[in-house]
């Protein structure tokens, strides 16, 4: 199948593209500089230049691949105005260039505000809609689609996508506990994230293209909640730090934006997803990955 990616030389998007080349697809990649596009085609990708903006290169890329999978973002903490905006004019630039055509249309979002006091499932819709609302609504904009001909899959990834060479969320709390000499969880620090290691999202990934139905809401989970006081008690002997409690009125000041999601509970169950797809993570866990010391290399 060939493939079109955004974000193809991102975290996700760079396993992604592996795993679909083992597979025996062909993958075009959106690149904004020099140096993705010359990793893409070291891999045997196909490069497209172009960025999140672009949206004629959007547009080119849609209509030439058979199918889409859109990871790309800003990610812009300081203007999350700016990455709703960006990235609600791309999901709609995808989805108006397929439309008709029944192709493939898989896009990131998250479990983030899904299920309060459970572990959220694929059976929550989410809440977001508009271009105000978290990720722009996009996931809601993309199943929008599916009354137009365009076979719409959300991909839902956990708050941490980990392995070696991370530079998200966790490696986020680790910087925190550098900065401030310890090693902080929230509260009581028994609120869970749920976790997948990066080669078992780029599978799962790879097995909702070719399985998914249209409509399929899958979760990239590998783990169902590791409590954020474990997560910092593995830090604290990563950096031979002290473990403290930080208040909830302090968490944005003490871990700078990502303190408001560590004080939240993001678990998540990705059973309907495994039974789907046939997909069963088989990575490292979150805290095999923090022993492993990869997040405090210098």
């Amino acid at each position: 199948m060939r493939v079109f990616i955004t974000g193809a030389s991102g975290w996700i998007g760079s396993a992604t593209v592996d795993e679909l080349l083992a597979a025996g697809h062909q993958v075009t990649g959106l690149a904004r500089s020099e140096a993705s596009a010359a990793a893409l085609e070291a891999k045997g990708a196909t490069v497209l230049r172009g960025d999140l903006d672009d949206l004629d290169s959007l547009r080119a890329g849609s209509t030439d691949a058979e199918a889409v999978i859109h990871l790309a973002n800003k990610h812009d903490w300081a203007n999350p105005a700016e990455s709703n905006r960006a990235e609600r004019a791309a999901v709609q630039t995808i989805g108006d260039t397929l439309a008709g055509s029944n192709r493939p249309f898989l896009l990131a979002s998250g479990v983030a505000g899904l299920a309060q006091g459970r572990p959220s499932t694929e059976n929550d819709r989410s809440p977001w809609s508009g271009q105000e609302a978290p990720r722009g609504g996009t996931e809601n904009l993309a199943l929008d689609y599916l009354d137009r001909g365009v076979k719409s899959i959300s991909l839902r990834f956990a708050p941490t996508v980990h392995g070696d060479g991370d530079h998200g969320f966790i490696s986020a709390i680790v910087a925190a506990a550098r900065a401030t000499g310890v090693s902080g969880y929230v509260g009581e620090g028994t609120n869970g994230w749920a976790a997948v290691h990066r080669s078992d999202a780029a599978r799962m990934i790879r097995l909702g293209l070719e399985k998914a139905p249209a409509g399929s809401l899958l979760h990239g989970v590998g783990e169902v909640s590791v409590s954020t006081r474990e997560i910092a008690e593995a830090i604290g002997r990563g950096l031979d730090l002290p473990v403290v409690s930080v208040a909830p009125e302090d968490a944005q000041e003490h871990f700078g934006f990502i303190g408001a999601f560590f004080a939240m509970d993001l678990s998540s169950s990705s059973a309907i997803t495994q039974e789907l797809l046939g997909w069963s993570p088989t990575g490292p866990t979150l805290l095999e990955d923090l022993a492993s010391g990869s997040y405090f290399r210098a």
